[in-house]
């Protein structure tokens, strides 16, 4: 039985970890669930059997992302690289300058995959809304701790420079987060200033 309840694991295990891999690449719509089951290695009744549809394993592998990419690594990262909360926000920018002069910079799969998913009742969308909102939460809590009046406006400000500094990286121009990051500490500076 133990062994069972392992290899069930594992299984699911391939299978996300499969779909993260390509739905970061190539985007939801374009990966079928064929190439995730060949690149899984798991028999197509398997992955039925851990996920009852690709939405399920899209929902899945959003969760997934929002753990790895935001919490494990977005927000690790600028806490880890400065103490101030003012200072962490601008340590956004320094985090993605990094990520995106790596050679498989992707962009952001919230945004990739709400764009695919136009519907707003599409429960696809409705969650990468969600997670995008909850890095704005992040944001605002920052901005609160700086002592931002109005933090939630200041945070919305600011994750439309993040966003717009991702699309511009997609783009081609590697160097946008140095650009957003100049903008962003006007941005900051008007605003402790009571602006």
């Amino acid at each position: 039985m133990a062994t069972t309840l392992a290899e069930a694991g594992g299984a699911r295990t391939r299978i996300l970890d499969a779909a993260y891999e390509l739905f970061s690449r190539r985007g939801i719509q374009a990966v079928g669930v064929d190439a995730i089951i060949e690149r899984s290695g798991v028999a197509r009744q398997t992955l039925y059997r851990h996920f009852g549809s690709k939405r399920e394993l899209v929902l899945a592998f959003l969760e997934q992302r929002d753990e790895i990419w935001t919490r494990n690594w977005l927000h690790a990262e600028i806490q880890r690289r400065a103490d101030s909360p003012a200072d962490q926000l601008i340590a956004i920018f320094d985090v993605f300058d990094e990520w995106f002069h790596t050679p498989d910079f992707e962009g952001c799969a919230f945004i990739n995959v709400m764009l695919e998913h136009a519907g707003n009742d599409d429960p696809v969308r409705r969650a990468s809304t969600s997670y995008l909102a909850a890095i704005r939460s992040i944001l605002e809590d920052l901005a609160r701790r700086a002592g931002i009046k109005d933090a939630e406006a200041f945070a919305r400000k600011w994750h439309i420079l993040m966003k717009g500094s991702i699309v511009a990286a997609g783009e081609g121009d590697r160097e946008a987060a140095r650009r957003g990051q100049e903008i962003a500490r006007l941005l900051l500076a008007e605003h402790a200033q009571g602006g």
